[in-house]
């Protein structure tokens, strides 16, 4: 009979949980607080968002993981406290409120260093947490592929490891030495961080290897090769209606921030029948964290491979021209300068949403549209305008191909059917032995003629082998 297992042990040094999973639950009473910093110098570095904007941004960051937000409001101030960041009566107003409200969790809609977080959990009683804690929780949830998981993981690891000073009383123990060598022994402080730091390299390893297997991909599409159209856009501008618009697909599209994490990729035909792949990305939101920014690149480098970007924007929101802004500092990260878009990555805006706008702003933004090269006023939801941004996807995914002249011996009917699946016909003169065809074809396209033995017949002119 054989010896039953033992049971493993329980770790006796767990790894601080800074996440809100074991807590957070619909009915989980939640405080948000924005931050206002109405010093000039201070208001410059944050740009020029509305601060009534912002708060509800905050409120639908915390919607977004089921939180229940019982109370919201701006917090003036003239610039930060080191301690604490808000003022000691705001402080002292606050817990209060939390103490009267039963609140177990608040959320402040900023940076707050290590010293900050603990010392308001320390005022308020409740947990508290900040703008790059929440959106990790929000990406922590909404992952789902293998990639996604180990993105966040990796993110939330090195968000936490700065924080392991003052931000867990646990981490105030030690524990006693071995035999006869006494001493403080290793202290508690010291084993997450070394257990944190174990984890992060081993994520980084599966992180790796995760990544060789999406540049095989690439490596893949360009060996097709499709030309790649990559949606960016603020959260919830409607990037995930537009795709599913454009492609019939069923990819997750609500009313909700972060609603799409991990990139989405289908192949869409358009009006000059040639096939793109059209890439739904994660949507970019202000303050990104730059853990998320640094984590996330893999992912990201979708953006980095497309020929073409459409910039998704949401016409009708308050805060469009900032969140515009916003968008173009993440993609300036990535190396991507949206104010000197060249030839070869060329950035389309679409300017969302305009079935909610009044019919005069609806009238006015279509006329703008209708006159700009790289601006088109649609609505992903009903349709309107998604003819012309296509159209506008072909023109520029035309400038890169090249004019040629084929000379196909009409024997070769696979050769043929080639160019007319690959390329767009222009013209076409049948001879009694061949067929001479006048089409736009992709220079990667006409380098593979050439390497099936094409012969030159005129500036213009290759002859397909057969």
């Amino acid at each position: 009979m054989p010896a039953a297992k033992r049971p493993r042990p329980p770790r006796t040094t767990p790894l601080p949980n800074p996440g809100l999973h074991d807590t957070a639950t619909p009915a989980t009473r939640t405080l948000v607080i924005y931050p206002h910093i109405t010093s000039r110098d201070y208001a410059t570095a944050r740009g020029d968002r509305m601060a009534a904007s912002r708060l509800d941004e905050a409120r639908g960051l915390a919607a977004a993981i089921a939180l229940n937000v019982v109370h919201a409001e701006i917090v003036n101030l003239q610039r930060p406290r080191p301690a604490t960041l808000l003022g000691s009566g705001t402080v002292e107003r606050l817990a209060a409120l939390v103490k009267e409200q039963n609140l177990e969790l608040a959320v402040v809609d900023g940076h707050l260093s290590p010293g900050q977080q603990r010392n308001l959990e320390k005022g308020w009683g409740c947990k508290v947490i900040d703008r790059t804690g929440l959106i990790l929780e929000i990406f922590g949830e909404r992952a789902k592929t293998r990639e996604g998981m180990l993105q966040v993981e990796l993110a939330h690891l090195n968000y936490q490891k700065s924080r392991l000073v003052r931000s867990w009383t646990h981490l105030e123990r030690q524990r006693g030495g071995f035999g006869f060598m006494g001493g403080p022994g290793e202290t508690q402080i010291e084993i997450d961080r070394r257990l944190i730091g174990e984890r992060v390299i081993r994520l980084k390893k599966e992180l790796h290897s995760v990544t060789r297997t999406r540049q095989l991909h690439r490596s893949a599409r360009k060996r097709i090769p499709y030309p790649i159209v990559a949606l960016v856009g603020y959260t919830n501008a409607g990037k995930s209606t537009l795709f599913n618009m454009l492609t019939s697909s069923d990819v997750v599209a609500k009313d909700l921030l972060f609603a799409t994490l991990d990139p989405t990729m289908r192949q869409l035909k358009l009006p000059s029948g040639r096939t793109v792949i059209l890439s739904d990305t994660v949507g970019f939101v202000s303050d990104l964290p730059h853990e998320l920014v640094a984590a996330f690149r893999a992912t990201l480098e979708e953006v980095l491979e497309a020929d073409v970007i459409v910039h998704v924007r949401d016409a009708a929101h308050d805060e469009t021209e900032a969140q515009k802004k916003d968008v173009e500092e993440v993609l300036a990260q990535l190396g991507i300068d949206p104010d000197k878009p060249d030839d070869a990555k060329p950035i389309v805006e679409a300017l969302n949403k305009i079935d909610l706008l009044a019919d005069d702003d609806k009238t006015r933004l279509l006329g703008q549209s209708s006159r700009a090269e790289d601006r088109v006023a649609l609505s992903a939801l009903t349709g309107e305008g998604v003819a012309r941004l296509l159209a506008v996807l072909d023109k520029h995914l035309a400038k890169a191909r090249d004019t040629i002249d084929l000379a196909v011996p009409l024997s070769d009917g696979a050769t043929l059917a080639w160019i007319y699946r690959r390329g767009e016909v222009l013209g076409r003169r049948d001879t009694e032995t061949e067929a001479i065809v006048t089409a736009l074809l992709d220079p990667a396209d006409v380098a593979r003629l050439e390497q099936q033995g094409t012969a030159r017949i005129n500036p213009r002119l290759f002859v397909a082998a057969e």
